[in-house]
């Protein structure tokens, strides 16, 4: 937990559960580790209603966490079907429940229990699949999300100290028959390895290989963060100057994730020509145009593609809109309201900035009430005044990686 750090005075943690050993342990050492910081941990028990039983598996849960003094609270998800991506479906639905719960109490970290077992049989999955060097450095341990970070303090731990520890707390735990499904691609790699105390020799090393890859991607991604805070200008409005010259494209692939509002990095492969002969070109939702008197001369401008964005989506507070944008909570639109493009309305207002150019003005954030737009808070349009009045504001809801700017 120290690695994870820092945590606020009183820590408050909440620990995904399954209602398995892993995280049952998982639970009991952030109970210790809150009490010790003063802070508090609250188990959340997701329930997905695939499996007889389950509902029962996690009111037993509940009950084995409150019997040792951990708050818990039960996560229902309704509406997965079987079918293609179940398991994608699951977990992307699981992680929503899980960090929307946490973020309306106000909870700023989330434990998950994966241990070395997990992170061993994620490397042998990647190295099949071909992974490069960022894939090879496994699960994160840290993950920074928008309102709530992941943690997996137990990656290097062996799974069989995790249920010892239940044992001599005298705590018993479900066995979901879906782990050794061998319909399961994990399940089969996790029979091949034949380690259900995770601390044989090919485990240990898996995870060592892990540990040395994450150390050599986080010294990469501090380059490049060094690199975009050299070369890139990024306006709060969500466009960006890109100094003239080759970049790496690593860099590249961060600013058009950035601009464009994607939740995963472009490929490598994808970006490297562009990467080495900027010029003008569409690429993952972004677009590179000549920055002009945004710019230096041979300076880019990198721009949200118009074409890629979102829909308008309902004003309603807190609303994300094209994944770069977020409606402030604490905002009060009226009723009818919708968040989108300013787009073709951008014409009318150019005289408010006649120094940015149609493709960012076309891509900014407004409100729009019966069509009419009402507040483009880029523009400080119709006056801040105004805005203020009416209680409405943006805060940019950019993926991680915008972390590596330095705003202008």
């Amino acid at each position: 937990m120290a690695r994870s750090g820092p945590f606020e005075t009183r820590p408050a943690l909440a620990a995904a559960v399954s209602g398995g050993a892993d995280s049952l342990a998982l639970a009991l050492l952030a109970r210790d580790w809150a009490a010790a910081h003063g802070g508090t941990v609250l188990a959340l028990v997701v329930d997905h209603g695939l499996r007889a039983g389950s509902a029962a598996e996690a009111v037993l849960t509940v009950a084995r966490l409150a019997a040792h003094g951990i708050a818990a609270r039960l996560i229902p998800i309704n509406g997965l079907a079987r079918g293609p991506g179940l398991a994608a479906r699951a977990r992307a639905a699981r992680y929503a429940a899980l960090e929307g719960v946490c973020a309306a109490a106000g909870i700023l970290h989330l434990l998950l229990g994966h241990h070395a077992g997990d992170q061993a049989e994620t490397l042998r999955m990647r190295a099949d699949a071909g992974s490069g060097p960022r894939g090879m450095a496994g699960m994160a341990a840290l993950v920074e999300g928008a309102a709530v970070r992941r943690l997996r303090p137990l990656l290097a731990m062996p799974p069989g100290r995790l249920r010892a520890l239940l044992r001599h707390c005298g705590l018993d735990w479900v066995e979901d028959p879906s782990n050794r499904d061998p319909a399961t691609l994990r399940a089969r790699l996790r029979a091949e390895l034949d380690d259900p105390d995770g601390e044989g020799l090919v485990v240990t090393a898996l995870v060592d290989a892990a540990a040395r890859h994450g150390r050599d991607r986080a010294a990469r991604e501090h380059g490049v963060a060094q690199e975009l805070a050299a070369k890139v200008r990024l306006h709060p409005a969500g466009w960006a100057v890109l100094a003239g010259g080759a970049v790496s494209p690593e860099a590249l692939s961060a600013l058009l994730c950035t601009v464009a509002g994607r939740p995963y990095p472009v490929a490598r492969a994808a970006v490297a020509a562009l990467a080495a002969q900027p010029r003008a070109a569409t690429l993952a939702g972004a677009q590179l145009l000549p920055a002009g008197r945004a710019g230096a001369a041979g300076d880019w401008l990198v721009v949200r593609e118009e074409a890629a964005m979102q829909a308008p989506v309902a004003a309603l507070p807190g609303a994300v809109w094209d994944g770069r944008f977020r409606l402030s909570p604490a905002a009060l639109p009226e009723m009818g309201m919708a968040l989108g493009a300013l787009a073709d309305d951008a014409a009318r207002l150019r005289r408010v900035r006649p120094d940015w150019p149609s493709a960012v003005l076309r891509t900014v954030p407004a409100l729009r009430y019966d069509g009419d737009v009402v507040v483009v808070p880029a523009l400080g349009f119709p006056d801040v005044a105004v805005c203020q009045r009416l209680a409405l504001g943006f805060r940019p809801a950019l993926p991680l990686c915008a972390a590596a700017f330095l705003p202008i």
